[in-house]
This record gives C-alpha cells, structure tokens and sequence, in this order.
C-alpha cells in the first residue's frame, strides 16, 4: 500500500517534469493558439478534479450531518479561496503573457517570478493529491486507490502541457535548455512536498479530511478563475481554449468515474 501512495503522489511530478523536457526537442517556444488549448485543458482537468474528486467525496463523508452534509465543503472550500488569495498577494509572480509581476516589489528577475507564478498553482494540485491517498490511507469507503491513481493520473496529464509551457518560454527569454529544463522542473517539485504535508496533516486530525478534500477544490478553482481562465481567453479564436477545456473536464471525469 505504502509503495502505491508513494509512487501515486510523485506521478504528477513526474508528468511535469517530462513537459520540461521539451525544451530539448523543441526549438521554438509555442505557438500562442497552442498554449490557449493547453491551459484551457489543464483547466477543464483541475474543474473536473475539484468537483468528482474533492467536492463530492468531502460531502459523502459528511453524510452523517443530513441537510448541513455540505457545510464542511462549503467551510474547506473557500479557506481554499483564501489561502491562494493570500499567496497571490503576498508572493511576487508574473504570468505569462503578462506586462507587469503581481504580489509585493521585488528585484526578482523576470524568469524568477515566471517560476514562482507557476509554483503556486501546483500547490493545491499537490494537496489534492495528497489529501484523496490521505482518505485512502485512512480507510475512507468514498476514496479506492483507483480512484486515488485517476487523480494522480489527471493531474499528471494536465502537468505535462504545464512543464513545456514554463521551460520554453524560460529559454526565450535567453535561459539556457538545461537552465529552463531545471526551473520548470524545480516549479513542479512542489506538489510532492505539499502532497506529503497534506498526508501526514490528514493523518493528525482524520475528522478533518472533508475540509482539506474542499480546501484542495476551492485553492484549485481560484488558480483556474484568476489564471487559466483568463490566459486561456486572450487574443483570437478564445474557442480552441474552451474546447480544449470542456476535453480536459470530460477526460479528468472520464478518469475519475471508471478508475473510482
């Protein structure tokens, strides 16, 4: 079991860090269209996620509460909120396709602050990851470890396009390839550690696993509204990203039903 859970929450690193290798494949860092569809798939992944595999298994284990069964999601989820809010003010960032850095003045260089942008949204990927193979550790009937692995799996996937989206527009900004290879690694390398810390937090206090299930969900949708949905809306033909969107939700719920 130990070894499944292990192996479960270091695929999405994993998917990362292959996206980074692109940028020894690749020449040219990607076409505008292409990353419009990449970033509304890995939003539709992390929708789909937050609802079949965090929302809705947060409310099942609240059963018990009757008519207030969504109160501990709804509790969960906009601490979410409020911890990437805080994140989102207090650390310095700089989205692509952006002018200006977010967060307080820093002397961060540029691709400094491209890295941390991307940071902080793989980490409630990695506490949702860590917090479904924290319900299964605990037993929990609405949490399989196939279930578990279609998460990981997902994420992984979404994290793919994410990798090669950070390492080569860092070359073009005139990083070497094994220099941009490694930050977008290094941006990815998160998630594990906060998948861990969600484990072991979840193992402290199990009562609090619905919280931290909808903790995940809510700091996972406000990356997709004030990020993805955003970069994946810029400039012409915005549809390709909501395609592309609506493909990633139905594969991640696709995932999630026939491996749950």
């Amino acid at each position: 079991m130990l070894t499944n859970v292990i192996s479960g929450l270091l695929i999405p690193f994993a998917g990362t860090t292959l996206g980074s290798a692109c940028v020894f494949f690749m020449k040219k860092s990607l076409h505008p269209g292409v990353q419009r569809a990449l970033t509304g798939f890995a939003a539709g992944v992390m929708v789909a996620a937050s609802i079949w595999s965090l929302l809705i298994p947060a409310m099942e284990q609240s059963a018990a509460l009757g008519r207030l069964a969504f109160l501990p999601a709804v509790v969960g989820f906009w601490l979410g909120v409020g911890f990437l809010l805080a994140l989102d003010m207090l650390v310095p960032h700089l989205h692509q396709g952006a002018d200006s850095p977010e967060g307080p003045k820093t002397g961060f260089s540029r691709t400094t602050m491209l890295v941390l942008a991307v940071t902080l949204h793989n980490i409630p990927e990695g506490m949702a990851v860590g917090v479904v193979y924290a319900g299964y550790l605990t037993g929990s009937t609405q949490i399989t470890a196939m279930g578990a692995l279609a998460l990981s799996l997902g994420i992984a996937i979404q994290n793919f396009p994410e990798g090669a989206i950070i390492s080569l527009p860092l070359k073009a900004e005139g990083a070497s390839r094994g220099r941009a290879f490694w930050l977008g690694t290094l941006s990815g390398a998160v998630e594990p550690v906060a998948a861990l810390l969600t484990v072991w937090a979840a193992g402290l206090v199990v009562p609090a696993l619905p919280y931290l299930l909808s903790f995940a969900a809510g700091a996972m949708l406000y990356v997709v509204v004030e990020e993805l949905i955003p970069e994946m809306s810029q400039g012409e033909h915005s549809n390709l990203g909501a395609l592309c969107f609506a493909f990633g939700f139905t594969l991640m719920m696709a995932l999630d039903v026939a491996l749950g």
